[in-house]
């Protein structure tokens, strides 16, 4: 397959993907395990691009080329690393003390899917932030608005879970316990970088 036909199909993996992870996480997760074209990652990649440009514009108070780009490559870079250091951390992990088997880069493919709902809640937490910014006041408007971003919020903290867990369940096949298991002795690792990221002040919430 050449590099046009390898693109196209890509694309079109990358729509039935992220359709399938809205309705049928587990049966996309299983297909994306069996999957061997990178280019549907390329589209992760660009929603990441124009999440950092989205992100340095509002952090940015005014439009200084050079500022604007300096922010986006810090936060393009950063996120770049953490999805690296996340993903190898816990396949070190579950390969060599819980029985994991696989290939890592079958496995970081689907992790990369696991970014998704991550893009959704910072991107929109930064248009809220233009759009309403704080401090949001006590009225039943600003509380009712609290209620809603809190679900939002859980909503999609509950699917990353899922795509998390699907991911180490097909691309590491392991079960439940492995897993319960491999999360637990990486977590100090990676809640480790988190706090030296907020340290820096690059991610107030780690970007995982």
């Amino acid at each position: 397959m050449g590099a046009p036909d390898a693109m196209f199909v890509g694309s079109v993996d990358f729509l039935r993907s992220f359709i399938g992870i809205i309705r049928r996480p587990y049966e996309t997760y299983r297909a994306l395990s069996l999957r061997r074209n990178w280019w549907e990652i390329a589209h992760i990649a660009l929603l990441l691009v124009f999440y950092f440009a989205t992100a340095s514009l509002v952090k940015t108070a005014a439009f200084r080329p050079y500022i604007l780009t300096r922010q986006f490559l810090a936060l393009a870079s950063t996120a770049g690393a953490t999805a690296i250091l996340v993903s190898a951390t816990l396949w070190i992990v579950g390969i060599r003390f819980f029985g994991g088997r696989g290939e890592y880069l079958a496995f970081a493919r689907g992790w990369a899917y696991t970014l998704i709902p991550t893009v959704l809640w910072f991107w929109t937490t930064s248009i809220l932030f233009v759009a309403i910014p704080p401090p949001r006041t006590a009225s039943i408007q600003g509380l009712a608005f609290s209620i809603l971003y809190l679900t939002f919020s859980a909503v999609l903290f509950y699917w990353k879970v899922m795509l998390s867990y699907l991911a180490l369940r097909f691309g590491m096949k392991m079960d439940l316990r492995q897993i319960i298991q491999t999360v637990i002795v990486s977590s100090p690792v990676i809640a480790l970088y988190g706090v030296v990221m907020y340290r820096f002040g690059v991610f107030k919430v780690p970007f995982i």
